[in-house]
């Protein structure tokens, strides 16, 4: 058995080249004690080598070893721990080589040796070249893959770090010559140093043991090992070789496959890479780039994005890699760098600069950095000015990376059109360099036959156009650079937020600071204790331990107000503490931190493209083709008018050429400049990067361009009761008292039911314990025995040590008569005493007090009474959609405390906002009818009108708002209900935040959800709401809407522009004197994509909506009505009734008809009962609880 193998490391992974049976002959010089040795009859021995710990010690064994006479060839592998040796017999032993590695400090074995392993083949032969003039990978993979296609060649394997290249070929097709100039020329210098034939025998015949990747795992046919290979190429010549490409760990099947879906398909076996892509000018350059890439073998999907100037692509490393995808973009005329990517292996450096101010500096360093060669890529974090930059070592150091770079005026367009027009794509450099070269090629052509022909005057030229036309565009694109600079301010603000370093303590036992020191914040760690002083930023996630303060999360949450912070509450890393000292102990860190999500969620939105922006690319994608064929158009018919008209007709001949000449190349150039398809590219991707970062600023995370599109054509908005319009926390509302205050005290009652409820585990318990301890001030609990859960009815036990625990409260409640009200505690609970009746039980021990609390199920299971009075009190509770319960001591009723998840402040405003916006709102929960009523009158929402006719005044209001309250409805029925009100043409838009809301957001038009909710919800909305704030939703749609407005506004901009300055500069006016000038047009067309990029900028002006902005008197006179509570709500249950009906509530219908309603009083009276006929038909029957007009 024989196996030689040969280490070749090329980019990012290594290449072992395994060549079965074959050994190469030795080169010259060698020692003759070899040479001379019958081939057939040298001896191959496998050793195994232990304590080699680097390459150093490979080389070291293989040079010393080699050098012995006798040795024809040493190959060890550090990987392996082995060395193959082939030897002449006369003159060595297997076990002599094995002393001879063992002398030079190192463990050796022999493992097996064979004999007479050779069978000579002189068509087969190996050179080895040195390879001048590679600068990077791409270098590597052009050498390789033009090589490897030459006729006769079987393998090449390319190292730029040694500036060598092995290559194995058939010498009866390919002399070594002719692979050496093949080389040579492809550019590079390349020069022959060694070559050799080779030998060779069957396919790895018994290799387990040699290399890594035999390694066998239970699971059939599948072998797995700590480097593992992917098999990228077995030439299928006699030769028996291949070369195997180590990449990551993965595991490869090498069983028969049953699937008829090939591998390149499958998507775990896909990789995603970011490349930065330098040269777009247009939208034409992102659809030739898409179209180009997308068809390569082994790419999956491609994403350009113009502004952002990156392509996030989706590949198969088994069949291609990066830096071929770097190559292929550059082979189109762009530089592509790596940003992201699971494998670099480039060197990398971190450069600190200083003199930062705003995003527009740092891409014009990274713009100069990339276009150095040997640089990789470049990132220069505003937040940190800290440039990172990769690069190749061998074509570029760091000292060189400093050097500024000059280049001259036009050669960008130039070097940017040829490799477009190359590989036959057209961009806007083309048209500037088609105008300018051929105003020149005019000129100088027209001077030279003015010379020949000796015109008797100097000929009309256009060498003043090119530098113009230069000038003004290069003005416009810095112009362009620097506001398109603009429109990613807000994620370099968010980016800033970061905070550098972070005070890292240790405490003891009894809570005291035993050291403190300032760490970097990539090293903070979970659970870490932070320390942060006022003034400072918030390192890190966390949740405060320690201290009291407040901090400004504005630039996170947009809330402009402080909010408090005290131990328990959650802290946001990026937020600046105010006042106090706290201790925070880390929860999320790095990645997973909130200001690390927002940023990454925002890079995404910006780089996704809006569906609006795909069609403007695939528009943009003809325009130039078009604009070339009109100026050849206009010249023409320039042309074919000046020798028709007979204004020139009694010029001379020469005269004449000349003067046609110069109208019909001065309008045909001015075609070429004025045509602008950046400005159609830019309409998109500019406001939504804008509107992105203007949500993200005010806490609205929009994820792309799709939603962002999608949200201002919503038409209904369904909103999760429990944690999205409640605060999803139960809480007490009402305690009604029914025993005399003095008989039975409410410190007393409160602290009876609190140590009750203390044992339990239900939601209602907890609501009214954590009522006890809010109000008296975390109270010791009275002793509980005997105590017992009735499920889905109450709680009884025996409470003693009362007396004792009220004795040491600090709160006293007022004693009030029949009837009389107040409001208690922080969270102002309604304190009512209903009676006064006395205690009529006696008890043994004044101290022990038997207690149910209950439903009227459990008062009856204990034979306890139920009057007239706590009954109706009872009822009244329930009508209001309130959970109540009895709570009965010694026997007797004395309260009922009554239980709700409370409506949030800002619910109602959010709402009647966005009835007044014209939305439909509809309510979706899972509680019974009567809950769902009470909620949604609660935040039922009504547009008020007031009109004055005559002498007379009307005003009505007209329900606007929850027109429909879906109750029961269970989890997996969300999505159906969605579904349903899609199939009858809604655009809906789903508020939630629980994780069984996930699958009704993904299946929305929008999803939107808060952040305060679930993971799961989070991520299958396509908007967030940092804060957990409804008014949020209104300022969602709200930007949406002015985004999409501002996106057509672009469109029409770049429209008009083109659609007005293309014929005006073919002279379409030039018959009533006015034509442009190439130069105007040029300046015009750097001006085009300014107005649009200042256009987007705008959007910057957006203001958020306020609750203090919504509280209008308009809303102060709805709020009336609302409390009041004189209206009917439409209830459906479950999925019984679709609630499909489109009121005529929205604000279009309502301006259509205002000048009916305005017009007389039975006009009002006959559209609302047209109205009410119209919903009970689509209801089904008549009932008034359709009825949506109260007076």
């Amino acid at each position: 058995m024989l196996l030689i193998p040969m280490l070749c490391g090329v980019g990012e992974d290594s290449y072992f080249l395994f060549d079965v049976a074959r050994l190469p002959t030795p080169r010259q010089g060698s020692n003759a004690g070899s040479s001379v040795f019958p081939k057939d009859q040298l001896q191959t021995v496998v050793i195994s080598i232990k304590g080699m710990t680097c390459h150093a010690c490979v080389n070291n064994i293989q040079d010393t070893i080699k050098s012995r006479p006798g040795i024809h060839s040493c190959t060890v592998s550090l990987e392996s721990e082995q060395g193959v040796v082939v030897f002449n017999p006369s003159l060595w032993t297997a076990a002599k080589v094995a002393e001879a590695i063992d002398d030079m400090g190192f463990e050796s074995e022999v493992k097996n040796e064979e004999k007479g392993c050779l069978q000579q083949s002189g068509s087969r032969r190996r050179v080895v070249i040195s390879i001048k003039g590679m600068v990077c990978h791409a270098c590597v993979n052009n050498i390789q893959d033009t090589i490897s296609q030459q006729p006769g060649v079987y393998s090449v394997v390319v190292s730029l770090e040694r500036e060598e290249g092995v290559i194995y070929f058939d010498s009866s097709v390919l002399s070594d010559s002719q692979v050496v100039d093949a080389v040579d020329d492809m550019g590079f210098e390349a020069k022959l140093i060694s070559a050799e034939v080779f030998l060779f025998k069957s396919l790895l015949q018994e290799v387990q043991g040699t290399y890594p990747v035999e390694r066998q795992r239970k699971g059939k046919g599948v072998l797995e090992s700590v480097v593992e290979p992917n098999v990228s190429k077995i030439p299928s010549s006699p030769a028996k070789d291949f070369l195997v490409r180590f990449s990551k760990p993965d595991r490869i099947d090498v069983s028969p496959k049953k699937s008829k879906i090939h591998p390149e398909l499958a998507v775990e076996n896909l990789e995603k890479c970011t490349l930065a892509v330098e040269g777009m000018t247009c939208a034409s350059c992102v659809q030739y780039i898409e179209r180009n890439i997308g068809k390569l073998k082994g790419v999956q999907s491609i994403v350009v994005a113009l502004i952002a100037a990156k392509a996030e692509i989706n590949y198969n490393p088994s069949l291609t890699s990066v830096e071929k995808l770097c190559a292929e973009m550059a082979a189109l005329g762009y530089r592509a760098t790596l940003i992201d990517s699971p494998v670099s292996a480039f060197n990398k450096i971190h450069l600190i600069i200083g003199g930062l101010n705003s995003e527009s500096d740092a891409n014009r360093i990274e713009s100069h950095a990339i276009s150095k060669t040997g640089v990789e890529s470049c990132h220069v974090s505003l937040a940190t000015s800290i440039a990172t930059v990769e690069f190749t070592p061998s074509a570029v150091g760091p000292r060189d990376l400093i050097a500024v770079i000059e280049v001259i005026g036009g050669r960008y367009f130039y070097v940017a059109s040829w490799k477009a027009l190359r590989h036959g794509s057209t961009n806007m450099d083309v048209l500037i360099v088609l105008a300018t070269t051929i105003a020149f090629t005019y000129s100088i052509l027209v001077l030279i036959i003015a010379l020949v022909l000796r015109w008797p005057s100097s000929p009309m030229t256009f060498f003043d156009v090119p530098p113009m036309l230069i000038v003004f565009i290069s003005l416009g694109r810095m112009l362009e650079h620097k506001a398109k600079g603009k429109t990613s301010e807000a994620l370099s603000r968010l980016m800033s937020l970061q905070a550098k370093e972070a005070t890292l303590v240790t405490m003891d036992s009894e809570g005291r600071i035993t050291s403190e020191r300032a760490i970097n914040i990539e090293l903070v760690q979970r659970s870490d204790l932070i320390k942060i002083v006022p003034g400072a930023k918030v390192p890190v996630d966390g949740v405060v331990v320690d201290g009291k303060s407040s901090a400004d999360e504005s630039f996170i949450t947009g809330e402009s107000m402080p909010v408090v912070k005290k131990p328990g509450s959650m802290v946001i890393g990026g937020s600046v503490n105010q006042k106090g000292v706290l201790i925070v102990k880390a929860t999320h860190v790095g990645q997973d931190s909130t200001l690390s999500q927002i940023v990454r969620l925002v890079e995404e939105a910006q780089t996704n493209k809006a569906p609006i922006q795909q069609m403007a690319d695939r528009i943009a994608g003809y325009f130039v083709p078009c604009v070339i064929f009109l100026a050849l158009l206009t010249l023409f018919a320039w042309i074919v008018i000046g020798y028709v008209s007979e204004k020139y007709e009694e010029m001379t001949p020469t005269s004449r050429f000349e003067r046609v000449m110069k109208v019909a190349f001065e309008a045909a150039i001015t075609v070429l400049a004025i045509a602008c398809p950046c400005s159609l590219g830019l309409a998109t991707p500019t406001a939504v990067m804008v509107g992105t970062g203007v949500g993200a600023i005010n806490g609205i995370l929009i994820k792309g361009g799709e939603p962002l599109e999608t949200v201002h054509k919503v038409s209904t908005v369904i909103f999760d009761k429990t944690g999205t319009i409640t605060e999803g926390r139960p809480r007490v509302i009402s305690i009604l008292t029914l025993r005399s205050p003095l008989d039975l005290p409410l410190q007393t009652l409160a602290l009876i039911c609190g140590s009750a409820e203390s044992q339990s585990e239900h939601p209602i318990g907890a609501a009214i314990t954590n009522f006890v301890k809010e109000w008296l001030g975390d109270p010791t609990w009275a002793a509980v025995s005997r105590f017992h859960v009735s499920a889905g009815s109450g709680v009884s036990c025996q409470i003693s040590g009362v007396r004792k625990s009220v004795a040491s409260l600090n709160v006293n409640a007022p004693a009030l008569s029949e009837g009389e009200e107040i409001a208690i505690s922080n969270s102002k609970v309604l304190y009512k005493q209903v009676s006064c009746m006395p205690t009529t039980r006696n008890q043994k021990d004044p101290d022990i007090f038997e207690v149910v609390v209950g439903s009227e199920r459990m008062m009856q299971k204990f034979n306890i009474p139920v009057d007239e009075v706590t009954a109706a009190a009872l009822a009244l509770e329930q009508q209001k959609g309130h959970i109540s319960v009895l709570c009965a001591v010694n026997g007797e009723i004395a309260a009922i405390i009554s239980i709700a998840d409370q409506i949030k402040r800002d619910a109602p405003v959010a709402v009647w906002a966005l009835c007044r916006m014209g939305m439909r709102v509809v309510l979706l929960t899972g509680d019974n009818a009567k809950t769902a009523a009470s909620t949604a009158k609660q935040v039922l929402s009504f547009l008020s009108f007031f009109f004055s006719f005559l002498n007379f005044s009307f005003s009505f209001w007209l329900l606007v708002g929850i027109a429909d309250v879906f109750s029961e409805v269970l989890p997996n029925q969300k999505q159906i209900k969605i579904q349903q009100l899609q199939e009858a043409g809604e655009r809906v838009a789903m508020v939630g935040d629980g994780v069984n809301d996930s699958p009704a957001l993904a299946s929305a038009d929008v999803g939107i959800a808060i952040a305060a909710g679930s993971d799961v919800a989070i991520e299958s909305a396509g908007i967030v709401l940092v804060r957990n704030d409804l008014i949020d939703v209104v300022g969602a749609i709200q930007l949406s809407k002015k985004t999409t407005r501002r996106i057509r506004l672009n469109f029409l901009f770049a429209i008009i522009y083109n659609a007005i300055g293309i014929p005006i500069a073919a002279g379409v006016f030039r018959p009533i004197g006015f034509m442009l000038q190439p130069w105007m047009a040029a300046a015009a067309m750097a001006l085009s994509s300014v107005s649009v990029v200042t256009s987007s900028l705008l959007l910057k002006t957006y203001r958020k909506p306020t609750y203090g902005s919504l509280y209008s008197t308009e809303y102060k006179r709805h709020e009336k009505l609302l409390q009041s509570g004189r209206f009917e709500v439409r209830v459906h249950r479950g999925l019984d009734d679709t609630g499909v009906f489109r009121t005529s509530s929205r604000l279009s219908v309502l301006s259509s008809k205002m000048s009916s309603i305005l017009g007389s009083t039975t006009s009002i009276i006959s559209g609302a009962a047209k109205k009410r006929a119209r919903q009970q038909l689509l209801d089904g029957d008549g009932s008034s609880d359709s009825d949506d007009l109260v007076v």
